[in-house]
C-alpha cells in the first residue's frame, strides 16, 4: 500500500527521526527562555526610560504585533515542520537561502561568545561574595588606594580586580588566571546542559524560567529597604558604564 515504506525509503525515516520535547509545556518553556535574556530584564527598562518612558511602548507595541511575533511565529513554525537545524532548513526552503543559515548559526556562536563570558563574571562574583566584608566594599590600603576614592569601590573592584584593565587599549596586558579558570567552568555547564540535546536542553529550561523569574523579584524588592535603595535601582539596571 502508499502508507508502506519499502527498503528505498528506509533512509528518508531514519534521517528525519529527531530527538523530541518531553511535552507542549516544556516546549513552550524553552520558547520563552530563548526568548527572555539577560536584555529584556537588564537593558529594557532603562532603555525605554531613556527613549520616551511609557510613549516608547507604543512604537514598540507595533512593531511586536506587526513584526516580531508574525516572524517568531513563522521560526517555530519551519522548525516544527522541517525538524532541521538553521543550515538544512534554509537549505530544503531553497539552495540560494543556504546563507541565511550560516549567519544564524554565525549569530548564536558570536552570542554564545558574549554570554558564557557574563557567566564567568557571574562565577568570579558569586565565589567571592562568600567573603566578610564584601572585597567590593571597601578601598585597599596600597598605593591606589587614592584612584579608588575618586570613585566608588564597587567600580575599583570591577576594573582593578575583576578585569585588571591596561591603561590604553593597545595594550591586551596578561591572562588572568581566575576568570580563565570562570570561562572555563561557564562553558563546561554549557556543554553539560547541551550534551544531550532537546532532552538535557528542555529540562535545564524549565528550571531556569522559574529561577529567571525568581531572581528578577530578588533584585527588584531588595534594593527597597535598603539605604538609597529607590536610588539604586536605576543604577542597578543601567550598569556601571565608566572606569574609574
Amino acid at each position: 500500500s502508499g502508507l508502506t515504506a519499502g527498503p528505498e525509503d528506509s533512509g528518508i525515516f531514519e534521517e528525519t527521526k529527531r530527538a523530541q520535547w518531553d511535552n507542549k509545556v516544556q516546549y513552550l518553556l524553552s520558547c520563552i527562555g530563548f526568548v527572555i535574556g539577560f536584555g529584556n530584564m537588564w537593558r529594557f527598562p532603562y532603555l525605554c526610560q531613556v527613549y520616551g518612558g511609557g510613549a516608547f511602548l507604543i512604537p514598540y507595541l507595533i512593531a511586536l504585533v506587526f513584526e516580531g511575533i508574525p516572524i517568531f511565529y513563522l521560526e517555530i513554525a519551519i522548525g516544527q515542520t522541517l525538524r532541521k537545524g538553521s543550515i538544512g532548513a534554509w537549505n530544503q526552503i531553497s539552495p540560494y537561502l543556504g546563507g541565511l543559515g550560516v549567519a544564524s548559526l554565525t549569530l548564536a556562536f558570536l552570542v554564545s561568545l558574549y554570554y558564557t563570558m557574563i557567566l564567568a563574571w557571574v562565577f568570579w562574583f558569586f565565589i567571592n561574595s562568600f567573603q566578610q566584608p564584601l572585597p567590593w566594599s571597601f578601598c585597599p590600603q596600597n598605593p591606589l588606594a587614592e584612584e579608588c576614592n575618586k570613585t566608588t569601590t564597587t567600580n575599583y573592584y570591577w576594573y582593578r580586580h575583576t578585569l585588571n584593565i591596561s591603561t590604553d587599549i593597545t595594550e591586551s596586558g596578561p591572562l588572568l588566571w581566575w576568570m580563565v579558570t570562570c570561562l572555563a567552568a561557564s562553558w563546561t555547564i554549557v556543554y553539560l546542559c547541551t550534551i544531550r540535546g532537546i532532552e538535557s536542553v528542555g529540562k535545564v529550561r524549565e528550571n531556569k524560567i522559574s529561577c529567571s523569574h525568581l531572581d528578577s523579584d530578588v533584585l527588584q524588592r531588595r534594593p527597597v529597604p535598603l539605604k538609597a535603595g529607590v536610588r539604586s535601582r536605576p543604577i542597578a539596571i543601567r550598569g556601571v558604564t565608566e572606569p574609574p
